[in-house]
């Protein structure tokens, strides 16, 4: 049986190289935990030595580490969350893809880490939490940028992305793992693949994977329904920006970007042709030049 070391925190020269950033040493980076109320705990990322001016909250099935070379490039104080049900937190309130259950534990850890209003960043299901954390705590959002993410997906819309992850619950090798996770992100590169797998799933005594995220409970069986959060977006009143993907794994459509220019007609929307519905793995230096763009922080990562 081969073990498979992992250390979480030496990678990111390897994101940084992968994508042409300058390399001017290993980041400061820290793993925190924030205990809620009710005695679970979320984990996050804390980059940086600054007060954080951004949170990151990633997708569905995914992690805080989607977000490194994002992170990377940035060189800005920031926290990325590891959302209720992924990663090193806890389990959600109700289940692990809830975004207006997720708001007050996301609302929590930014008031323990940042403390104070941040930009909300989100991907996915980071998005419609980002979403309902902005409506919720309004006081604590600058700013809402949705990473190709809109209350109008659906099963119809995500049904590659859940058939994905609710895929085999465990698998004999690494080889098996991550032949599956090429089949499914065309275009990226096998060793970006070959990270995230390593951030997002966990060796078991008997040689065994498992992911580390809880699946996606009832997907595929018409319960996926965000549609409620377009009244969110009606009422934000911080700036919004929706920034979309392209290619066929996108689940933005049209309709989708029409609606919210109807609901929110100051939002910025940019369009990204070479990325799928995750931009930060395909396009993460043109996504960090928005966020940093959108937000007025400098992407001091890129050397401008």
């Amino acid at each position: 049986m081969q073990r498979i070391p992992y250390d979480e925190f030496s990678f990111f020269r390897d994101n940084a190289e992968e994508f042409a950033l300058p390399w001017r040493g290993p980041p400061k980076v820290e793993r925190r935990s924030v205990r809620l109320d009710d005695g679970r705990a979320m984990s996050a990322l804390v980059w940086g030595s600054g007060l954080p001016q951004l949170a990151l909250l990633h997708g569905g099935a995914q992690n805080a580490h989607t977000w490194d070379t994002v992170a990377l490039a940035l060189g800005q104080p920031l926290i990325a969350l590891d959302l209720p049900g992924h990663g090193h937190s806890g389990p959600g309130r109700n289940a692990s893809v809830d975004p207006v259950g997720n708001a007050p534990d996301v609302a929590a850890v930014i008031r323990a880490l940042a403390p104070g209003p941040v930009h909300l960043v989100g991907m996915s299901l980071g998005g419609l939490t980002s979403l309902a954390t902005a409506d919720a705590f309004p006081e604590l959002a600058r700013s809402v940028l949705l990473v190709d993410v809109t209350p109008g997906v659906n099963n119809t819309k995500s049904r590659m992305i859940h058939e994905f992850v609710n895929g085999p619950e465990s698998f004999d090798n690494f080889d098996e793992l991550l032949a599956r996770t090429i089949k499914y992100n065309p275009g990226r590169t096998e060793s970006s693949l070959r990270r995230g797998i390593l951030h997002n799933a966990v060796q078991l005594e008997d040689g065994t994977w498992r992911w580390r995220y809880a699946r996606l409970a009832g997907a595929g069986q018409g319960r996926v329904d965000f549609s409620p959060l377009w009244e969110a977006v009606s009422r934000l009143k911080a700036p919004l920006c929706l920034a979309r993907g392209l290619r066929p794994q996108s689940v933005v459509d049209d309709a989708d970007e029409a609606e919210i220019r109807r609901r929110q007609p100051g939002a910025r929307i940019e369009h990204f042709p070479e990325a799928g519905h995750s931009l930060q793995g395909d396009t993460p230096r043109e996504l960090a030049a928005l966020i940093a763009d959108f937000t007025g922080l400098p992407a001091s990562g890129m050397g401008v």
